[in-house]
């Protein structure tokens, strides 16, 4: 497990995250939500270690993060940023058994390849291997960038928990795609790998997360199964916007509506379940 406790970052005299606790658990899906400012990406960059914190502490598997080898870190958990700065026209497969290095003990082998080969196809993206990296649309660096983390997560020792850090990975999506990769994000929990992800759509982070953490202005406003985070109190108090929270009518999971475009209804109604029209 990696462990995140009473984590606080300043810089200068703004205070970016205050007192935030967060555990990412092998098979579990933790998703982070919060309006534009809230403290997302800066708490991931904490989880990787990019970021000391100003106060708490980061470990893995109850061991400081600090104490792990850069080398260590990267056999056990692969990250995907918001922004991949790769300027060099890489082929795709080069960019991809990028995520192999950790595990290489001289040249790439065939194994290696074909672990990259899988890692394209589970994000539908092997028709772009033979492409420059530097020719992909956002929305295709965001599937190769994933392909990447997969191909260095594969095959790592066994006996050793598993994670994957995710930054807005669906920020370049189409919504097709947004739900491909998500499924990819679930059969890799299911591989008891722990994965943490950060997410703007409510409604994504609904159906597919186990935990949802929500944040506002740095702190944690809530933390639980998404029922019971995805209320129409918090989420108003999170985004300053009302919404509608009913049971989705296709999964066992909350669906978020945003009331807009006139005054909002009472509070009670806030929470009542939509009426549907018979046929």
């Amino acid at each position: 497990m990696i462990a995140l406790d009473n984590i606080t970052v300043r810089a200068g005299s703004a205070t970016l995250v205050d007192g935030v606790s967060l555990r990412i658990r092998p098979g579990c899906v933790t998703a982070l939500i919060g309006p534009n400012g809230a403290g997302k990406s800066t708490l991931v960059r904490v989880a990787t270690g990019e970021h000391a914190p100003t106060a708490g502490r980061v470990t893995m598997e109850g061991t400081p993060l600090k104490a792990w080898s850069l080398k260590a870190q990267a056999g056990v958990r692969a990250v995907v940023g918001q922004q991949v700065t790769l300027s060099f026209p890489f082929d795709v497969l080069d960019v991809v058994l990028m995520g192999r290095l950790p595990h290489l003990k001289g040249r790439e082998t065939m194994r290696d390849v074909e672990i990259a080969c899988t890692a394209l196809d589970q994000v539908s993206a092997r028709h772009l291997i033979d492409r420059s990296y530097t020719t992909l649309s956002g929305g295709e660096r965001q599937r190769v960038d994933l392909a990447r983390a997969l191909a260095q997560l594969g095959e790592a020792p066994q006996d050793r928990n598993r994670y994957l850090l995710l930054d807005e990975p669906t920020a370049s999506l189409d919504i097709a795609h947004q739900h491909e990769m998500l499924r990819v994000v679930r059969r890799i929990a299911a591989q008891h790998i722990g994965v943490l992800i950060v997410l703007h759509d409510l409604n994504l982070a609904a159906q597919y997360a186990d935990e949802i953490v929500l944040l506002c202005r740095g702190r944690q406003l809530a933390c639980g199964r998404p029922e019971v985070v995805l209320v129409p109190d918090l989420i108003q108090q999170a985004f300053a916007l009302p919404v509608l929270v009913t049971p989705h009518p296709c999964h066992d999971c909350p669906l978020i509506v945003p009331i807009t475009g006139s005054a909002p209804p009472s509070a009670q109604s806030l929470s009542e379940p939509v009426a549907t029209l018979s046929p």
